[in-house]
């Protein structure tokens, strides 16, 4: 069983922020594989389906970004699952936008939300990275994140979403360097970065 955690701030104000990006790829999988509806528990939102023959709950925490820890904690701990049955969709603004990257611990380069994650469960829980790019300077990143994404981007935003949801039984059995390498090969053949960038694993 995998716990598959996306990020965000809850409420109509934040639903289509930058930081809101682990929301709407959570949702997208939902969509996509026929989740069972969404229901409110666990300090969050959760659904609940069938990835490649693994069972996997959804979870939107509703505690806003900073205390998302709780929520994860609540549900991990009632199906007592290992903070290696977890992965959190995550906004990363060191990743150029439609970018892709996987990792399993390490740090939390200032991300809330991982922060208050990694002080509930500990820190070897897997994180799906996607780019949103960076303002370019400190001081507007704050504003950045919490500014909704540009019209131009949503076509990249909806791709990439379609790109997770497609290939997230890849994940829900842990072929993560396959998951990474096919979302980058859908997002270069849709011409959202050259094509002599490296790939995503």
């Amino acid at each position: 069983m995998r716990l598959f955690v996306g990020l965000g701030n809850p409420g109509a104000k934040y639903a289509s922020n930058r930081h809101n990006i682990g929301f709407l790829a959570v949702d997208e999988i939902a969509r996509r594989h026929g989740f069972a509806p969404w229901r409110r528990r666990f300090q969050g939102e959760t659904a609940e389906g069938v990835l490649d023959h693994q069972k996997v709950v959804l979870l939107k925490p509703a505690t806003y970004m900073n205390e998302s820890g709780r929520a994860v904690q609540e549900a991990a701990s009632f199906f007592k699952l290992a903070a290696s049955d977890v992965t959190v969709f995550q906004d990363e603004l060191e990743l150029p936008p439609a970018k892709v990257r996987l990792k399993v611990g390490g740090g939390i380069a200032g991300h809330n939300g991982l922060r208050s994650i990694s002080a509930h469960i500990g820190n070897e829980y897997r994180r799906v990275r996607l780019g949103i790019g960076h303002p370019g300077v400190k001081e507007l990143v704050h504003s950045h994140v919490l500014s909704d994404f540009a019209k131009s981007d949503r076509a990249w935003v909806e791709a990439l979403c379609a790109a997770v949801a497609d290939n997230a039984g890849l994940l829900a059995t842990s072929h993560d360097a396959s998951f990474a390498n096919k979302v980058h090969l859908v997002m270069q053949a849709k011409g959202f970065f050259d094509k002599d960038e490296n790939g995503a694993a």
